[in-house]
């Protein structure tokens, strides 16, 4: 009976050290942000390739290369090597963006720094057509709704 005691205090510690260890986490992810959004900047780029690797492999400034950490110098990051106006540039660039980003086209971005925080515009990849099945799918579903929406008016 006691080691089951023991136990529920160990997971209820560790739970209550998580939410602190989250809590301090997101609160440096906002700094983070905030830090970005006030240095971002529109910019047009030819996108000449992409790529993902690591820092180590890339022509990056000394002084940017001393700031990125130990972790993540050995982590392959998405690349993006493109030209802005005459000079042709490494430009890091976020995850979440990175797949929308079209090769060999002019594309406007928000950039701060060297990093590719959004695209503002540009003739972006059109989304995957949906199949077959995902059409029934979503024809079915819409017409649940309609005769949710008619019993709810009724």
């Amino acid at each position: 009976m006691s080691s089951w005691i023991i136990w529920i205090l160990v997971i209820v510690a560790v739970l209550v050290g998580l939410s602190f260890w989250g809590r301090k986490l997101q609160k440096r992810y906002d700094e983070h942000q905030t830090l970005i959004d006030q240095h971002k900047q529109s910019m047009q780029i030819f996108v000449i390739d992409k790529k993902k690797d690591t820092v180590d492999n890339l022509k990056l400034p000394k002084f940017i290369k001393e700031q990125i950490p130990a972790k993540q110098k050995k982590k392959k990051m998405p690349i993006v090597i493109a030209k802005i106006g005459p000079q042709v540039q490494t430009l890091l660039c976020d995850e979440s963006i990175y797949n929308s980003i079209p090769v060999k086209k002019n594309v406007k971005v928000e950039i701060a720094g060297v990093l590719i925080v959004g695209i503002t515009s540009g003739k972006l990849p059109e989304p995957e057509k949906k199949g077959f099945r995902q059409k029934l799918l979503d024809k079915a579903n819409g017409l649940k709704k309609q005769n949710e929406d008619l019993k709810k008016a009724k």
